[in-house]
This record gives C-alpha cells, structure tokens and sequence, in this order.
C-alpha cells in the first residue's frame, strides 16, 4: 500500500475526471490522500472531498502567497476545522520568498501563528518552503524548542545538511516526482543521505509529475516512480520504500497528541 501525503485534487487540472480520478485512486493501492489547503477556500474543499472519499483526509492551512487573506476572524475558522475528525494536519503553512507575492513580515506572522494553532490542537504541520531556506530553519528551530516536532517538510529542496538538520529536529522530509528529475541532483543527496524512516511519498499533484511523465498532470497512481527510484538511491526494494514511508505516514497524521 502507498500512502500520499501532500495532493491538491480541489484544483481546477481535476475538474474534468476528478470523481472517476478518485475512485481509480482508490482501487488502486493507495490506501490515504491527504488534500491539503492553501487557502480559506481551498481548505473547504479538501475538507469537502475527505467528507465524501474514505481514503481521502485533509489539512487545514494557509499557504504564505495567501496569508494576506487571514485575519484572527479567519485564523478561528481554520482552528475550528482543526477539530474535525477527518483533518489530520495543519498545512500548508511556511515561507515562499520566490513569488513574494505576500510581504515577508506577513508570511512570518502568519507562519508563526498557524504553528502555534497546530501545536494547540495536537496537530502535525506540512510545511512549504521556497527559497527561504535560512529564515524557514529559524523559525522551525525556536518552535521545536516550544513543542513537540511534529510535521513534514513538503517538496524538499534544499542540502542534504539542512535535510539532516530537520530530521534531527524529529520531522519528516516529504519526496516526489523531482527526485526522478535528472537535474534533482540536490533531492537525490537527501534522499541518500537521511534514513528511510524520515521520509513521505508525496505527488503534491497536479504539479511535478515524475518522469516518465514529466510536464504532464501528476496524481497519485504515479507514486510507484517515486518509490522505484528511492529504492534505487537506498539499495532496497520498492515495496520496502512503500512500507516504511507507510509506516511514517500513518505514525505522524493518526496519532494524535495534545
């Protein structure tokens, strides 16, 4: 069984197929999805689709480009959704200085106090980040010294050493289809260099499929790639790579603490 930790099937690449997408999804041996939220809306919609598909789980969070849209008002909303049985994390929350499509000072705020909300409700955390590696860390590293480390960094991409740093911390390194990239020489090293049992299968679909579908909609039938070409890295078998990062999934979104 494989278990996907970061897709977006509310997004508009779905909306043609989405039901008959789902359901194959889930004949297929993909135990969970999570859906996650970047933003009020589409928080309401991961929630909606964890409500109508059993496999599918969501989490409850604002992405950093959105975080001009919260407010306390609004931040009470998504602490609220956090109680919901089948919302499982906070995310996805954290830093993207690429765009910078919202102030800094903003994401930071906003960062800091959904982190907090995951710690209140006893929630794990999915965190983006994109080309803020250093301030990402900080931030990370004062919360891990407030409270119990719990969550996954989404899509890594940085070194192998900050890779190891967070693993140190206790969370976990989310891998997907880049890793089959030929230019992923960064993920490639991380993967290698962190232990089986940091790492999540993740699409973070419909975005970077791996190859041999590369440029094309991801989802999550293409997870095998993903775990092939870990396997390759680590000197095990496939089945290995599915069973551990299974294990890991299930160890961080279903056990609940606080």
């Amino acid at each position: 069984m494989i278990f996907e930790s970061h897709a977006h099937y509310d997004d508009e690449a779905f909306d043609e197929d989405r039901e008959s997408l789902l359901e194959q999804i889930g004949r297929s041996g993909i135990s969970h999805v999570i859906n996650v939220g970047a933003s009020i809306q589409t928080t309401e919609r991961s929630i909606a689709l964890a409500e109508r598909y059993p496999f599918v789980y969501a989490a409850a969070g604002v992405h950093p480009d959105e975080t001009r849209e919260l407010n306390e008002e609004k931040l009470r909303w998504l602490r609220q959704q956090c109680g919901r049985e089948k919302v499982v994390a906070v995310g996805e929350i954290g830093l993207d200085y690429y765009w910078d499509a919202t102030p800094r000072d903003v994401q930071k705020k906003w960062f800091w106090a959904q982190l907090e909300m995951a710690a209140e409700t006893g929630l794990p955390v999915i965190i983006h980040s994109r080309e803020a590696a250093q301030d990402t860390l900080d931030m990370m590293r004062k919360f891990a010294q407030l409270h119990e480390a719990r969550g996954v960094i989404h899509c890594f991409s940085y070194s192998k050493e900050i890779a190891q740093e967070y693993v140190r911390m206790g969370y976990l390194i989310g891998v997907g289809g880049v890793v089959t990239f030929k230019n992923g020489r960064k993920l490639k090293e991380t993967v290698e260099a962190v232990p089986l049992e940091s790492i999540l299968l993740e699409t973070d679909c419909p975005y970077l499929a791996p190859v041999p579908y590369r440029g094309k909609r991801n989802c999550s039938l293409y997870l095998p790639y993903v775990a092939e070409e870990i396997a390759r890295i680590k000197g095990c078998t496939p089945q290995e790579v599915e069973e551990a990062t299974w294990r890991n999934a299930v160890r961080l979104f279903f056990e609940r603490r606080g």
